[in-house]
């Protein structure tokens, strides 16, 4: 069942995705050579109740921190650890937050220091293939239009789309319908309407699609340990053009 959202309910989802925008911000202005991904969690969950806000991730369904921590191969839902981050790294860094009854999800993945230029190449291409997705997810067009976006621009770099793990929808709860995968076909898929609220986030590859869970349960990494990124953004639907709720500009503006 789709929940449609009222303007009302937008604005709230929109303070939060700008309270968890403003978080990557301030966790990005740490991420560097020497400090540990614990470091990193304590900085988001301090600077998101400072803004009267909780920590989405933090017991949900048992998780054990305030941001999914996922490093180098890590695709998503690392656990923050002792690890120091080392030039070279990325990490993915997914943020959510709890507000007015509402909820808000967005993830950055970070260079630290200097990486290589197929690295470079890997996050500049998916970061890309998240805007051409969102160009898609306007009303009238389906979830397939967005997923074939972003699949196939990723491909013709040689990346690959993971399968298992998928967008999606957002409001009172933090997964909502519709799921918005991150591969598919045009014209697929649930059909866009006024007041629907979905968190598009491709996980990309370097290497193949495929994954495995680690033994925590949550930890997911690729299975040929080359590099996976991953970014998100929110998006409410509307007519003719896309309502981008969250935004990476806190963290460009740097």
């Amino acid at each position: 069942m789709i929940k449609l959202k009222t303007e009302e309910e937008i604005e709230l989802l929109r303070e939060n995705a700008l309270l968890v925008s403003k978080t990557l911000a301030e966790v990005g202005k740490h991420v560097a050579p020497g400090v540990t991904t614990l470091e990193l969690n304590k900085i988001a969950e301090t600077f998101i109740r400072d803004h009267g806000a909780v920590p989405a991730f933090l017991g949900y369904n048992g998780f054990p921190y305030a941001l999914c921590m996922s490093v180098n191969d890590v695709v998503v839902h690392g656990f923050a650890s002792d690890y120091h981050l080392q030039e070279g790294d990325i990490v993915s860094v997914d943020c959510g937050t709890i507000l007015k009854g509402f909820y808000g999800d967005s993830a950055y993945t970070f260079p630290v220091g200097k990486v290589s230029e197929e690295t470079a190449k890997l996050l500049e291409v998916t970061k890309e293939s998240l805007y051409r997705g969102i160009s898609m997810a306007v009303a009238g067009n389906r979830i397939g239009d967005i997923s074939n976006a972003i699949q196939t621009y990723i491909e013709s770099f040689g990346f690959s789309a993971v399968r298992e793990m998928v967008g999606h929808g957002i409001g009172k709860r933090l997964h909502e319908s519709p799921d918005v995968p991150n591969y598919g076909r045009k014209g697929d898929g649930k059909k866009l309407v006024e007041g629907m609220v979905i968190c598009i986030e491709p996980m990309i590859n370097a290497g193949t699609k495929s994954i495995f869970m680690h033994d925590d349960g949550w930890t997911v990494s690729t299975v040929d340990r080359k590099k996976s990124a991953h970014f998100e953004l929110t998006v409410a639907i509307k007519k003719g053009k896309p309502d981008i709720l969250s935004t990476f500009e806190f963290i460009e503006q740097q």
